[in-house]
């Protein structure tokens, strides 16, 4: 019997413990923007996000006719998918990715060149 009731007090602390745990690490993440990237996709899209964002002479011709908006990039570089088996993930200095997602119920494809100090989106490419 003392078993049993070491046991419950036990499981009743690390259930408080737990749900203190998860209010304060929700309450911290929320300040600060903080997300937890652990997975590939997560992490290139973050890193190329967190450099300064240049476009090539055709994507900027694209974004000066209003094919496409800087939002809809800003959108797939948050949302889009990396097709790692396509990208030249070896290549130094610089790093190509392709990156897919819907825009506007159109399927996009865009070419991003990310190195140390800066992101350059190549191409955008609509898939249909």
């Amino acid at each position: 019997m003392a078993f049993l009731k070491r046991l419950g007090f036990y499981l009743f602390g690390l259930s408080v413990g737990l749900i203190f745990l998860s209010m304060f690490l929700k309450k911290k993440s929320e300040e600060t923007g903080v997300s937890f990237c652990y997975l590939p996709n997560c992490r290139t899209l973050k890193d190329i996000r967190s450099k300064p964002m240049y476009y090539s002479d055709d994507v900027s011709e694209q974004l000066a006719k209003k094919e496409i908006d800087s939002l809809d990039i800003t959108y797939l570089l948050n949302e889009g998918d990396v097709d790692f088996s396509k990208s030249d993930t070896k290549s130094v200095p610089c790093k190509t990715y392709i990156i897919e997602g819907a825009i506007k119920e159109k399927e996009v494809q865009i070419v991003v060149k990310n190195c140390s100090n800066k992101a350059t989106v190549e191409s955008i490419t609509s898939k249909q």
